[in-house]
């Protein structure tokens, strides 16, 4: 039993809460406590544990100012230089945030740790039967096979946190009125009971089509595809010779987003939208053909659901990850969020374009792995962190990231997952042929 929601109170805790996600959290949490505090949400949250890579100053000042006692951070270093506040336990290690998630009971596990690294404890939430409100992508294109068939095993729901996701999300559940496309969305998965299933009742409530709506789930036949809009990046603009030399601070001068170094970086090759196309793969249980892409330089409409009928639905929001987030963890209610709605009057113009595969060849890579599955994600992610950190690092050109991914992914092939080891494994060999491709060792 959950005791936590039973009670009013809805416990969170956040892996990588001292990035940007983990810390627009803590505001969204903050904002939605304040609405509880006034008769105008149903829930309070706690804060029951946090997570974070090295910065050990912030993360113990964020439970401080929050009152949390749990604490994971990757790096055991980073915690000899502080002293933990009283009352508060600090884990330690590579594997402290899955020992956070392991040991703590909560109601929801806010995943935002970036890359590869967020796995492990991700998928121990997912494992324990907890809601997973799922920032970190990397979580699906590399295990999603695993990560999938395990969530609908224990139970646990994958609600995104990327906008994009978010949107489809949002499309899909304001759209889909047919109860035999509830059941079929909610199978496997939190499903109500054979006796009072939706199947058996025609006019199903909205509650029961919207529970049966959230991922992981099957868009039915009536769906014929899901478009994700990518803004472009702060190399929309530019020349394919001026995005092949492009310096770290050309391609983190994102115009209308702000996120971290490595997210940013992947947003202006386009590597971000390919992530999120296997992402959509996964948690809508989308063919790769019914997947799409555009650019959409004003990040107003983050998704548009195209139906068979030839009705599309677009998802429209101011450009903050404030909204997405507060949709995962306030789910099923709808109460005022922290910023406004979109001012169709102010926004004049939307333009939509299509995407430059000659500049931006990353894109399909997405597509590939859609289509081949196996460890192709793995490849692809561990090929992509490694190039991002030699390109932050000055080691290589920009135009040389999707190169490697690419090279990567031909050279290693694919393979079956049948456990997470296969998924560290093909980790590891991508991130070995990277260093031995720069010749920097890996």
């Amino acid at each position: 039993m959950r005791v936590g929601a039973e009670s009013g109170v809805r416990r969170l805790i956040i892996l990588g809460s001292t990035g940007s996600i983990g810390v627009q959290t803590l505001e969204v949490v903050t904002h939605l406590n304040s609405l509880h505090a006034r008769g105008e949400f149903p829930f309070r949250f706690e804060v029951v544990g946090l997570a974070a890579g090295r910065n050990a100053d912030a993360t113990l000042a964020q439970a401080m100012t929050h009152g949390v006692r749990e604490v994971a951070l990757a790096d055991g270093k980073s915690c000899e230089r502080v002293s933990a506040p009283p009352g508060v336990k600090v884990r330690s290690g590579a594997d402290a945030a899955e020992r956070l998630v392991r040991e703590v009971e909560c109601d929801m596990v806010v995943g935002a740790i970036v890359g590869a690294a967020g796995l492990s404890a991700t998928l121990a939430a997912v494992e324990r039967g907890t809601d997973v409100a799922l920032a970190n992508k990397e979580t699906l294109v590399a295990a999603g096979s695993i990560v999938i068939e395990t969530a609908r095993k224990s139970g646990a729901r994958l609600l995104p946190v990327d906008s994009e996701h978010s949107g489809v999300w949002q499309a899909l559940a304001g759209a889909t009125e047919k109860a035999h496309v509830a059941e079929a969305l909610g199978t496997g998965h939190r499903a109500l009971d054979a006796s009072q299933g939706v199947a058996r009742r025609p006019q199903a409530s909205r509650l029961e089509r919207q529970a049966a709506l959230v991922p992981p789930c099957e868009v039915g036949a009536d769906v014929s595809r899901v478009i994700l809009t990518a803004s472009g990046g702060a190399l929309r603009n530019k020349t394919k010779e001026q995005v092949e030399n492009a310096t770290p601070e050309d391609a983190l001068a994102h115009p209308t987003w702000n996120m971290g170094a490595k997210v940013t970086i992947d947003t202006a090759s386009l590597t971000n939208k390919a992530l999120e196309v296997i992402e959509a793969h996964w948690l809508f249980g989308l063919e790769a053909d019914r997947i799409g892409v555009v650019v959409h330089p004003q990040s107003i409409i983050h998704a548009v659901v195209e139906f068979a009928d030839g009705s599309s639905i677009a998802q429209m929001g101011v450009p903050t990850m404030c909204t997405p987030i507060q949709v995962a963890i306030a789910y099923p209610h709808r109460v005022s969020g922290k910023l406004g709605a979109v001012s169709l009057a102010s926004a004049s113009r939307l333009d939509f374009i299509e995407p430059d595969l000659g500049r931006f060849p990353a894109l399909e890579l997405g597509f590939r792995v859609a289509r081949e599955g196996g460890t192709s994600g793995a490849v692809f992610n561990a090929a992509n962190e490694a190039a991002v950190e030699a390109f932050l690092a000055r080691k290589i050109p920009f135009g040389k990231i999707a190169r490697l991914s690419r090279a990567a992914m031909d050279e290693i092939g694919v393979s079956e997952v049948r456990s997470l080891d296969d998924v560290y494994a093909a980790d590891r060999e991508a991130r070995r042929f990277v260093g031995k491709a720069l010749g920097i060792g890996h």
